[in-house]
């Protein structure tokens, strides 16, 4: 089994039961254990800042899925709970990226690993170190790479 980082997203209704019912359907995917999950935070829009704010979450898993299959099992089930994709960076009901897959490095036309933003992104960061401080990325800890960023308007959602 590999340890890998996902991290998930949603600002289109029930953002936190959009999150749950995500996280449900990960943890039962063939070939993929649930082994931690942050708290929900309400975030503030990134990129395409004319929408309502995000609640995200961070979950790490072991799996014997590929990266490829990984990725494949989150477009399927972002599908299945009604993600369309309009425009980039734009409203979703659900987005789980791959954000970390143990060992690999990855760069072709589907994906690329680690994620190419996740050391640009606190509302990335802010979940990731709750599980995971010292997972080292692009060279250097999830604590130090969110100690670098701006993360006001981030706030744990209870």
């Amino acid at each position: 089994m590999t340890r890998a980082f996902l991290g998930l997203g949603s600002n289109i209704g029930d953002k936190a039961a959009m999150l749950d019912a995500a996280v449900a359907r990960l943890a039962a995917w063939p070939g993929i254990r649930l082994t931690a999950r942050s708290a929900d935070y309400r975030t503030p829009p990134w990129g395409d800042t004319d929408q309502d704010w995000f609640l995200n979450a961070a979950v790490a898993v072991e799996t014997d899925l590929t990266p490829h299959e990984l990725l494949e099992a989150c477009l399927a089930i972002e599908t299945a709970l009604g993600r369309v994709r309009e425009r980039r960076w734009g409203p979703r009901v659900i987005d789980i990226d791959v954000l970390s897959y143990e060992g690999a490095e990855v760069s072709d036309e589907r994906l690329v690993l680690p994620h190419r933003y996740v050391r640009e992104r606190a509302f990335v960061l802010v979940p990731l170190n709750e599980i995971a401080p010292d997972l080292v990325i692009g060279g250097e800890t999830v604590r130090d790479a969110l100690a670098k960023l701006d993360a006001r308007g981030i706030e744990r959602h209870t």
